[in-house]
């Protein structure tokens, strides 16, 4: 089933739903990512997704997991409408399954904060952080809702790796509650919960994000759907950019890699490699600040 997100709305409560196998494997394939590095920033990058959700459609949402744990920092962000794109700091760190026989993600990021930026078109900027509860991702997001947006929230997130690495599924919900919900809804939407608490299963078999929001509303009347929309891995790197990065670096830096003869940038969000050759780099300094005479 190709990756979507879905909302929907029913009296007093707004929920979204996203399967996410197939951007998730990207980003593994991209950063060759352990299956506890997958996982951690395969829930990270449903999240902010399903975040973006909430959010206006000309906004754009970062969340950035930091922790003590080996795995470093774990960042997702959606630069466009319906595309993320995401690290971690150390994606080749692994650990043994927890006793339960699960990837040990909360072990992997430890302990720390979550951090969730959101950038309007006017720049303007608004950043909520919370102590990170468990590491596990779903519960830390759930509490940055209810204490940085003061909105009572479920949200599940899931990943599910093969034995060789690769990606069998991915998906995650998010359940808000409105001040106008009535006790038949909740207790409605608590049971259903139930039905959902393996997404990344439920996407492995192949049911679709509208599958998954249906099971959230089973019993629940009046709900309104929207269409599904698809999602993807999507960075907004380019060879200009990075060029323009390279020629704010200075002219000291600029030089020292003009005589080495060549330099590569990887881009943090994707991976991509951009190699500049000497001549390039030459180029790139006649742009640079001195050359035009602007104040660095």
């Amino acid at each position: 089933m190709s990756d979507q997100i879905i909302r929907a709305l029913a009296p007093g409560v707004r929920l979204v739903a996203a399967i996410t196998t197939e951007l998730v494997e990207a980003a593994r394939t991209r950063h060759d990512c352990s299956p506890v590095a997958t996982a951690a920033l395969g829930r990270t990058m449903t999240a902010a997704l399903l975040l973006s959700e909430t959010i206006k459609g000309d906004e754009c949402l970062t969340i950035r997991i930091s922790g003590n744990g080996p795995l470093g920092d774990v960042v997702a962000d959606t630069p466009l409408r319906h595309g993320v794109r995401g690290y971690v700091r150390n994606p080749q760190i692994d650990l043994p399954l927890t006793e339960k026989g699960k990837l040990a993600v909360g072990e992997a990021v430890g302990d720390g904060m979550l951090h969730v930026t959101r950038f309007s078109p006017q720049r303007e900027i608004f950043t909520g952080t919370v102590k990170l509860i468990s590491g596990e991702i779903a519960e830390d997001v759930t509490r940055y809702l209810l204490e940085s947006e003061q909105t009572p929230s479920t949200v599940g997130l899931g990943v599910l790796v093969d034995p060789d690495g690769s990606v069998a599924g991915a998906a995650g919900f998010l359940v808000q509650a409105m001040p106008d919900v009535t006790e038949e809804v909740l207790s409605a939407i608590e049971l259903n919960l139930s039905l959902v608490a393996s997404p990344s299963h439920l996407a492995q078999e192949g049911l679709s994000a509208s599958d998954l929001i249906r099971l959230l509303l089973v019993g629940i009347e009046s709900a309104t759907l929207f269409e599904p929309e698809p999602i993807r891995f999507q960075c907004t790197c380019n060879r200009e950019k990075v060029g323009a990065i390279l020629t704010g670096l200075g002219p000291e830096e600029l030089e020292s890699m003009v005589e080495e003869g060549q330099a590569e940038i990887h881009c943090n969000f994707c991976n991509e490699a951009y190699r500049f050759e000497r001549e390039e780099l030459q180029e790139l300094q006649r742009k640079g600040p001195q050359a035009t005479g602007e104040a660095e």
